[in-house]
């Protein structure tokens, strides 16, 4: 049985490299085709940085894992797209909030 903790949540960029290497060890599934091409298309920063953006936006304090990978797969620009990352919380996300996240975002464009 899979529970929520033994989920990871992976960044575009990291599924892009999980399903190039299973690529290489043999034939993908529909599926995994539909994946590969979707994280080629929509993955917006490579494989580090994305990680390295996760853990930064992690350090904030506020944001969860599975925001800080939305925010490092959509690599917000604008306030509004942060506020859609964010409307599925309880509680909004302050404006000086979004703010401290466009700028981190803002190092890895």
């Amino acid at each position: 049985e899979v529970t929520m903790e033994d989920k990871k949540f992976l960044t575009l960029a990291e599924v892009k490299d999980i399903i190039t290497e299973r690529q290489n060890e043999g034939e993908l599934t529909a599926e995994q085709k539909l994946a590969l091409e979707h994280s080629q298309k929509f993955g917006r920063v490579e494989t580090k940085k994305a990680r390295k953006l996760v853990k930064e936006l992690l350090e904030l304090g506020f944001v969860s894992e599975v925001n800080a990978v939305k925010i490092a797969d959509i690599m917000p620009t604008h306030a509004d797209d942060v506020r859609l990352i964010f409307s599925k919380e309880r509680a909004s996300v302050e404006k000086k909030d979004i703010e401290k996240i466009l700028s981190v975002v803002e190092k890895y464009l």
